[in-house]
């Protein structure tokens, strides 16, 4: 068992207080505010060091950086397709989950991942108002 060192757990405390879902160089930044020393690599070990552990969750989401969640307990995420921020959803679609187990006899589905895109209220907006300006039509 590995131990907790002061940089693992200053990256664990700063982690679980940002709810932004961080990449390991935006995480850098704020580690940095409280250990100015600290590397980069350093950063990047200790996060899978955390993942690998199931302390953090990493967020592999497909054509994007790696991300980390400090919110191990199962929840949902929607990413932003233009800036991609990602957000914490709550929901449960367990009756869907129910359903496919009859439809598949001897199955037993032990975990899933539910993920939405769409835009954040900030891309939304900005999206509105270059259609309003007419920005769109070149």
């Amino acid at each position: 068992m590995e131990r907790m060192t002061e940089q693992r757990r200053v990256i664990l405390e700063e982690i679980r207080s940002l709810k932004t879902h961080p990449s390991a160089d935006e995480l850098y930044k704020q580690v940095r505010k409280r250990l100015p020393r600290i590397s980069l690599g350093t950063v990047y070990r200790n996060l899978e060091t955390l993942a690998k552990k199931g302390t953090v969750r990493k967020l592999e989401v497909a054509g994007t950086q790696k991300r980390f969640d400090g919110r191990i307990d199962h929840h949902h995420h929607l990413k932003c397709e233009k800036c991609s921020r990602i957000e914490d959803i709550e929901i449960e679609p367990l009756d869907v989950i129910r359903k496919l187990e009859k439809k598949l006899p001897g199955y037993v589905i032990t975990n899933y991942r539910l993920e939405f895109e769409g835009l954040c209220p900030q891309c939304s907006k900005a999206a509105k108002n270059d259609k309003e300006s007419g920005a769109d039509n070149d």
